[in-house]
């Protein structure tokens, strides 16, 4: 069939970020639509209930945050668009005092490896480790990565992203979504 190649380019995108040499797709279409997900993820219009322990030792809770609007990314250290990303989302959260980032390391390696690499690549946003067997419920396990959550003032997901975001696009869906728009 001439289109299957499209099809597939999606799934091919998505599993840029995977160390796993398994192919992105593992189930066939019919028994994959049987199986119960593991965890369900947050839908926009959604209000997720999200409370972490961040590398500081810190408690971070969604439900505190709100009245500002917040980026829930995860990432992880072995994912290149991930790492592209992470001074733009730094420097948003750091600029934009209504906006909170909040990053979810999605691996499977140790805090003190992961503090050591946030040394190297330093970021003005809190980050959590995200056990990739137990990841939040709310937020479940991604489908590719980078991926983000906006989550407006309301504490309700106003958009999901899957692939890398710009803090221009974050803006922009922010003033789209009724908030302030950065000139």
């Amino acid at each position: 069939m001439r289109m299957a190649p499209l099809r597939l380019a999606p799934l091919l995108l998505l599993a840029a970020c995977s160390r796993s040499p398994e192919p992105a797709v593992t189930a066939a279409p019919q028994a994959a639509a049987t199986q119960a997900p593991a965890a369900v993820e947050a839908d926009v219009g959604a209000r997720p209930a999200l409370r972490v322990t961040t590398l500081d030792g810190a408690v971070y809770d969604l439900a505190a945050q709100r009245g500002k609007w917040v980026v829930v990314n995860y990432w992880a250290t072995w994912c290149g668009p991930c790492l592209k990303e992470m001074p733009e989302l730094s420097a948003l959260a750091a600029m934009r005092p209504h906006i909170a980032v909040l990053g979810l390391a999605y691996e499977d390696t140790s805090e003190d490896e992961l503090r050591a690499f946030l040394r190297q690549h330093p970021v003005a946003y809190p980050v959590a480790r995200v056990d990739i067997y137990a990841p939040p419920p709310a937020f479940g396990a991604p489908r590719g990565l980078p991926a983000s959550w906006l989550i407006g003032p309301d504490g309700r997901v106003v958009r999901k992203y899957v692939g890398p975001v710009t803090a221009r696009m974050l803006e922009d869906d922010i003033a789209a979504a009724g908030g302030p728009k950065v000139g």
